[in-house]
């Protein structure tokens, strides 16, 4: 039923579209964007047409940029002599919010899925298997994510780096810090034991 009309509907359609936003919250998301001043509203759909038509991949580790390179590929107090390799900038974003790491990034865009019709060609690998006969690095961090799709892709990038001569590490999976063992699954205390450390 066409309760509002039919520019409202088609926004609430367009907004329910989005990952995350079900029908009611698209319906608020609408409402809100309809009552905020014309500059506002103009100031939202201008800078969603702007990321859309500028942001593109980095030249070097496949990072959403506006420019050529990203800031992180053209920061000099980066360590070029390791990549982490991850499957999407938000995870490079929550490694970067750590503070801890210091050296580069490549991007994959994704991860191995032969359900989903997700291989390697359809993932950023050639451009990290071109970076890597540019510049070798020390070591290659795989900091994918630990599920099935994640391991598959760290165990694939893992197959094809090692005759490369370059160390191939693998982030470890464990207990999460302020977590009861008694609620944690048994393949992550599994990881957990494997991958125990001196102290």
């Amino acid at each position: 039923m066409n309760y509002y009309g039919n520019a409202i509907n088609r926004l609430i359609e367009e907004l329910s579209k989005l990952p995350g936003v079900g029908g009611k919250s698209a319906q608020r998301l609408a409402f809100y964007i309809i009552a905020m001043p014309g500059e506002r509203a103009g100031a939202l759909a201008e800078a969603i047409l702007a990321a859309k038509r500028d942001i593109r991949y980095c030249g070097q580790c496949c990072n959403f940029t506006d420019s050529d390179s990203c800031a992180l590929c053209s920061s000099a107090r980066r360590d070029a002599d390791t990549i982490m390799v991850v499957e999407d900038p938000r995870d490079l974003a929550a490694y970067e919010r750590t503070g801890e790491y210091r050296g580069m990034y490549h991007v994959l865009h994704g991860a191995i899925s032969p359900m989903n019709g997700v291989g390697p060609n359809e993932l950023k690998i050639k451009e990290l298997l071109a970076r890597i006969q540019r510049h070798t690095p020390s070591e290659v961090i795989l900091a994918t994510n630990p599920n099935v799709e994640g391991e598959a892709t760290a165990m694939y990038l893992g197959k094809i780096l090692k005759p490369l001569d370059i160390k191939v590490t693998r982030i470890a999976h464990g207990v999460p810090v302020g977590g009861d063992l008694e609620f944690v699954d048994q393949v992550t205390l599994s990881r957990a034991l494997q991958w125990r450390r001196e102290i």
